[in-house]
């Protein structure tokens, strides 16, 4: 597929981009400095403001999907640069006519009983309460959509570099746990899903998790 990856460079946008590469993937890598995107066959590094609608849109025409690991931890207001920024990844994909979206979600956003999120917990860790709040809005702002075909995948609460094995439980929008009450998920496994979700789409206009 052409696909474009949004936030190539990142913590989990860069897990994404060996994953999409590897399975023959065109990728077309949207990101902030080229320079820092490892050179890859089939991979085209290209600097791109995410807050320009227009400019991205331009960017995304032809494609086949769009995914976005769009964050904003860098930002003095992570919450409302973030959900600016989702608004203008939405709004370019439909512009640009790309039938599909797939959107690097938070794990704040997902019950750990009901009607309780992790986010609104008290254990939930106060330096990443806006980005984990800015997710929550962006997945808000997708279940509104009426015309685009989108996909969130919410990690587990903790995801760290590690192992790509394979073997992991998807669930929709409770919070996964092992035998141990701990909710993980490598980086490599969680682009796994992702990239399976691109090729065998199973989770159109919904929000998915994975973890072990």
């Amino acid at each position: 597929m052409k696909i474009a990856l949004i936030g190539a460079t990142g913590y989990i946008g860069s897990r994404l981009l060996d994953e999409a590469a590897s399975r023959g993937h065109d990728v077309k890598a949207l990101v902030s400095r080229p320079e820092n995107v490892t050179p890859k066959a089939g991979v085209q590094a290209v600097r791109v403001d995410v807050q320009d609608r227009d400019a991205l849109a331009a960017q995304l025409a032809g494609l086949d999907a769009v995914i976005s690991a769009f964050s904003g931890h860098a930002q003095p207001d992570v919450h409302d640069y973030y959900v600016r920024g989702i608004e203008s990844i939405v709004a370019a994909t439909k512009a640009a006519g790309v039938p599909r979206l797939l959107v690097v979600g938070g794990a704040g956003s997902l019950e750990v009983a009901p009607g309780v999120q992790l986010v609104d917990t008290p254990a939930f860790p106060a330096q990443w309460k806006a980005t984990a709040e800015g997710a929550r809005d962006a997945l808000r702002l997708l279940r509104s959509e009426k015309q685009l075909d989108w996909t969130m995948l919410s990690p587990a609460a903790h995801i760290e570099p590690g192992s790509r094995t394979g073997v992991f439980r998807l669930g929709g929008d409770g919070l996964l746990t092992d035998a141990a009450g701990n909710s993980h998920i490598s980086l490599e496994d969680y682009a796994l899903a992702m990239i399976d979700e691109l090729e065998r789409p199973a989770h159109s206009r919904a929000r998915f998790t994975a973890a072990y």
